[in-house]
């Protein structure tokens, strides 16, 4: 059965003592790739991704994502094709508009933010590709700017976007998108008309392929209800307006609302939650479960689901390791049903 790579995501508030040997748990039980997040004001995201990319072997290092406003895109390049000369082929590079709120309390926030992302964005993947730019936009001028020595495989550039323009932008000058979750084959649809819409405006300077990248919430548990009630305190954000590009696309999206507006309390719309609906914002349940959805989410597009690591040990409710010894079922579940024997 074909799947999508499988990733977890660094916790943003992990004990940074606790950092490199999450990461090489996460490259022993054979998980394809680990990103890094760079919320303000938790850790960096290029000194998170150096050091697990220092200390792991094979394990793909994404960092998701760099604020756009926040570092030049020369330096950013520069960050970047060093740690690519260094560790060729692992490194994915997500860069998006940061949250609003946190850019401004930084005073960085633009007042045109698409186009500051689609100037960086193509500013960044040129020089990583060896070009010399000269470049007078709006926000991104450089004057006969090239990497000294540019890494021989060139990172992909992937745009952390939810929104229709904003996935035009990515369409445009990136070479994948980082989807946040809720990710549905709902949402995938029209995700992929977005991007084809920004692929034809550009014509022959798109890059030649886009990739997409589907964080989730996850939990694994052989008992399927039990694994809805882990994960249903973290669907409580979900109705928040920055969801409403992921949730409109879906059958039950009135429901959902109407039920979103008729509770007091994020909690309380949380355990309002129908089953049924957890189902689809969410993937829980045994490894077979778990690898069902991910063939489902690679037949609508996605290249790497990329997990919260939730724990579903209730003796151990917040500890991402244990978050982690229940992963490693599914890719052994994966594996063994990838061998020629299984076919058997």
């Amino acid at each position: 059965m074909p799947r999508p790579r499988l990733g977890v995501i660094v916790p943003r508030d992990l004990p940074i003592a606790d950092l490199l040997p999450f990461a090489l748990r996460a490259e022993e039980i054979g998980l394809d790739e680990i990103w890094v997040v760079e919320d303000c004001f938790f850790r960096g995201g290029i000194a998170q991704a150096a050091t697990i990319l220092a200390r792991t072997q094979s394990i793909r290092v994404g960092i998701g994502i760099l604020p756009a406003a926040v570092r030049s895109p020369a330096m950013t390049a520069l960050e970047a094709g060093t740690l690519a000369e260094l560790h060729p082929g692992r490194l994915l590079l997500g860069i998006g508009h940061g949250m609003p709120e946190w850019m401004r309390q930084i005073g960085v926030w633009p007042k045109s933010p698409l186009t500051l992302l689609e100037e960086t964005t193509g500013a960044v993947r040129a020089l990583l590709h060896g070009e010399r730019l000269s470049v007078d936009g709006r926000y991104v001028q450089l004057d006969d700017v090239a990497l000294y020595s540019p890494p021989a495989l060139a990172p992909p550039v992937l745009n952390g976007v939810r929104g229709p323009r904003s996935l035009e932008v990515a369409g445009r000058v990136a070479d994948g998108t980082i989807l946040d979750m809720p990710v549905t084959p709902e949402y995938l649809a029209t995700v992929r008309a977005a991007v084809g819409r920004g692929q034809a405006a550009a014509g022959t300077s798109a890059p030649p392929e886009h990739t997409l990248v589907a964080f989730s919430l996850a939990v694994v548990h052989d008992d399927v209800a039990a694994a809805r009630e882990i994960v249903r305190p973290a669907l409580a954000t979900f109705g928040a307006a920055d969801w409403t590009a992921q949730i409109d696309p879906l059958p039950f999206a009135a429901a959902f609302r109407e039920l979103r507006d008729s509770t007091p309390t994020p909690q309380e719309f949380s355990r309002a939650l129908p089953d049924e609906w957890i189902d689809q914002l969410a993937i829980v349940g045994p490894p077979d479960v778990v690898r069902a959805r991910l063939s489902a989410l690679e037949a609508n597009g996605v290249s790497s689901v990329v997990v919260v690591p939730t724990s579903p040990d209730p003796d151990r409710p917040d500890d991402p390791f244990a978050a982690l010894d229940a992963l490693a079922r599914v890719v052994q579940d994966l594996a063994s049903s990838a061998s020629p024997c299984a076919e058997k």
